[in-house]
């Protein structure tokens, strides 16, 4: 007789606001941010759950939804017989709650009235803005073997780095018995150490100062019934209130994680884990066909390289290059890049169609240039946001002066980083 298969929901949490991602975020949800030349950040928990088998998919956002939702309803479309979906749940007024999600936890519990109709007996909760790999059934077995209430996938990590994350200590089964959240460098947690039997049946590695303790990567398994009851309450974060309240009183268990795991929530972590992508040998695997990271089918040509040095880079579909000198930097789709231009560490994030020839030559008139990078333009450190606008003779990022950070109004520099806004038209001859 074949056994149930657990009937496992995944939930999104698509983060407030967006803040640190300014101005990425300033039309657009952070899960809908364009990643990788291709792809949106929202693609990547999406892909490990249905690489994983798991098509039931919620995601929770509250603003700026709408580009999120046309990415969604254009990419995930399963078939009738798979029984699977992806659905956005935006905050909403009800009788009993007229407030937008305050929190991780306050978002899920608002919504626990739409998850009960799925009558789940799991409940693994993802962040929107990391990006990793995982088989989620392993980490649902491992769950499931223990016995636990609750489980949370761990990182191994070094001391140094456990400053800025969530440090879970666990017994030699890997039980998690305490938590402490981001330890300042003083603070004595060899508590905390990761013990070597428990790092060796999980991962079969000792255990070294490179990674002794062990991170909350944000991504949890709920039994259905505990969640109910741990959300009962007015708490607001799962990281910051939940989860340490509740080691106390349940049996939670540790899932180690030792894949590249990286939170993109920051103008320059973003920038950076992006042109990784395009190194020799980026951290991060694109180009696993095991499992591959899934989103939206443009059917578009294949990109056109006319007389160009290229190197370091990743170029998407539907882009024309044409006499250009491109390093260390991705383009994005229909990125159009006119004779003599020159790109070093950019991402350049494309634009979501193409200007007739009337448009143009309508825009020429009016001294606005064509969607795309201008001729002799030339960018050095910078994100280019979809659809803007580089007229000819720029120079973004070259001269080696001082640069005051903030937003303006058709960039901003955060980190050094220069990011040119969407839409934004930056005019012939402009120096940044």
């Amino acid at each position: 007789m074949n056994r149930r298969k657990p009937n496992v929901i995944a939930i999104v949490l698509g983060g407030g606001k967006g803040t640190r991602l300014y101005p990425l975020t300033m039309d657009r949800a952070k899960p809908a941010v364009p990643f990788g030349g291709k792809y949106r950040l929202v693609d990547i928990p999406i892909s490990n759950c249905i690489n994983s088998g798991i098509k039931k998919v919620y995601i929770l956002t509250q603003f700026n939804s709408a580009s999120l939702h046309n990415h969604i309803s254009n990419t995930y479309i399963f078939d009738t017989f798979s029984k699977g979906f992806v659905e956005i749940l935006a905050a909403e007024q009800t009788i009993k709650s007229e407030t937008w999600y305050e929190g991780t936890a306050d978002a899920v519990r608002k919504n626990l009235r739409h998850f009960r109709d799925q009558e789940a007996d799991y409940f693994m909760i993802l962040s929107g803005d990391q990006l990793y790999r995982m088989d989620l059934m392993d980490m649902l077995n491992r769950h499931i073997e223990t016995k636990a209430e609750f489980t949370i996938a761990a990182k191994p990590i070094s001391r140094a780095q456990a400053t800025g994350l969530g440090i879970v200590g666990c017994d030699d089964k890997g039980i998690i018995t305490s938590f402490i959240e981001k330890p300042a460098p003083d603070v004595d947690i060899t508590s905390y150490k990761v013990g070597e039997k428990f790092m060796k049946e999980s991962l079969g590695v000792p255990v070294t100062c490179e990674n002794e303790y062990l991170a909350s990567m944000g991504i949890y398994i709920f039994n259905s019934k505990t969640m109910e009851e741990v959300l009962d309450n007015k708490k607001t974060d799962f990281g910051k209130e939940i989860i340490p309240q509740e080691i106390a009183k349940r049996r939670a268990a540790a899932y180690l994680f030792d894949g590249f795991w990286e939170d993109i929530g920051t103008v320059k972590a973003f920038y950076e884990t992006n042109l990784d992508l395009a190194s020799i040998n980026p951290m991060f695997n694109f180009y696993d066909e095991e499992m591959p990271i899934y989103t939206h089918r443009r059917h578009l040509p294949a990109t056109k390289i006319n007389f160009c040095n290229i190197s370091n880079s990743l170029t998407s579909e539907g882009s024309i290059i044409t006499n250009a000198y491109i390093v260390n930097s991705i383009i994005g789709v229909r990125t159009l890049i006119e004779s003599g231009a020159s790109l070093d560490g950019v991402y350049c994030m494309g634009a979501s169609r193409y200007e007739t020839e009337e448009e143009k030559e309508q825009n020429s008139k009016k001294g606005i240039p064509n969607i795309g990078i201008g001729r002799g333009t030339i960018i050095r450190k910078a994100i280019i946001d979809q659809n803007a606008r580089i007229g000819d003779g720029c120079r973004i990022g070259i001269d080696d002066i001082p640069r005051e950070e903030g937003d303006f109004p058709m960039y901003s520099i955060h980190d050094g980083i220069i990011v040119i806004n969407k839409n934004a038209v930056i005019k012939n001859g402009t120096v940044m």
